[in-house]
């Protein structure tokens, strides 16, 4: 025990912080994904066309988290783009560690998104409102410091060769 050397007093503050948090943690379980939670991983999971209709992702779950990869582009030519790396972007993980917010963010996930032409990660939160309507807004530090994308759901034509856009697509 340690006393606080003016008053001599053991000091019970650290205590009671470990105590409340082992309280909290014991009864916590690993992997808490409600219902609610389950549904919007639903609603957010599959193919979603970019805002600029230049990219499709594929979001799905990676462990208990849900990431996306980028599996169409629009390019010109027979040249896949590649990232600042070298590497071709063709089904490039650009999404990831989604998990669910707090109580206070229903619906919202958040995780990160990789900027292929910098390799720099961003955090993100992704959501839906609607149907059929995906919204992603990158930030640096604090949300008020990002933009928000809406990105609608990809229903056409499966993607050509070395994920191309399929022409039909606008």
């Amino acid at each position: 025990m340690k006393r606080d050397r003016a008053s001599g007093m053991v000091s019970k503050a650290k205590k009671g912080v470990a105590a409340l948090l082992a309280v909290f943690l014991a009864g916590a379980p690993a992997v808490s994904l409600s219902a609610e939670s389950l549904s919007n991983e639903n609603t957010l999971s599959g193919y979603w066309l970019s805002q600029d209709h230049d990219g499709v992702f594929k979001i799905d779950r990676c462990g208990q988290n849900l990431c996306g990869h980028l599996v169409g582009l629009r390019y010109e030519g027979t040249n896949v783009p590649h990232g600042h790396d070298g590497k071709s972007e063709c089904d490039l993980l650009m999404l990831t560690d989604f998990r669910p917010m707090g109580d206070d963010n229903k619906g919202r996930w958040a995780g990160h998104i990789l900027d292929p032409d910098t390799g720099h990660l961003y955090d993100a939160q992704i959501w839906s409102n609607q149907p059929d309507v995906l919204k992603l807004r990158g930030y640096l530090g604090l949300p008020i410091f990002g933009e928000t994308q809406t990105w609608t759901r990809y229903n056409g034509p499966p993607m050509g060769p070395v994920c191309k856009i399929p022409d039909s697509v606008k």
